[in-house]
């Protein structure tokens, strides 16, 4: 067996995962996993053995997918609040009953502006600052999407525990 699958057979779930966070659905968490690992075996060299080998391909695989969105479809800075975003109240997940699937299929449903900054903040714990700089909008607007969808997961959440209840 060769390096290249010993690496892919050991991480490809893992990195799968990933995909599928940023992904928003099924088949473009598998086009992602591959592009992915394109780049990771053309980038291995640049891997310098500091911190641990999976969170280094972890970050190649978001680079990799964020990469993807900014081509496909560039994220703009719509609606820049700066610092004056309305800071949501505190949902609490754990009073709702449902899998860890549909969450995820909520997750994937949000426009793709929202659901990156959702899981680069929220999923990934990456800052404000940090989003801005990888996405290339600016702080206020990565907060804004961030309050956007967690507003949007909110009302899904409570829509879907309803219908719960009524079944």
């Amino acid at each position: 067996m060769t390096a290249q699958a010993t690496v892919y057979q050991l991480y490809a779930d893992k990195l799968f995962a990933v995909c599928l966070k940023y992904s928003s659905n099924y088949q473009d968490a598998e086009d992602n996993l591959q592009d992915s690992f394109m780049t990771i075996f053309e980038k291995i060299k640049k891997y310098n053995h500091k911190g641990s080998f999976e969170g280094w391909l972890k970050r190649v695989t978001i680079n990799t997918v964020l990469q993807k969105y900014r081509v496909k479809s560039p994220l703009q800075n719509v609606n820049d609040f700066s610092d004056e975003v309305e800071i949501e109240e505190e949902f609490n997940i754990e009073d709702t009953v449902f899998n860890v699937d549909v969450l995820l299929g909520f997750i994937q449903q949000l426009p793709d502006k929202y659901r990156l900054v959702f899981n680069l903040y929220v999923l990934d714990n990456y800052s404000h600052k940090e989003i801005s700089e990888i996405l290339g909008i600016s702080v206020g607007t990565s907060k804004s999407n961030l309050s956007r969808a967690r507003k949007i997961l909110k009302d899904q959440v409570e829509m879907h525990q309803k219908k719960i209840e009524n079944d």
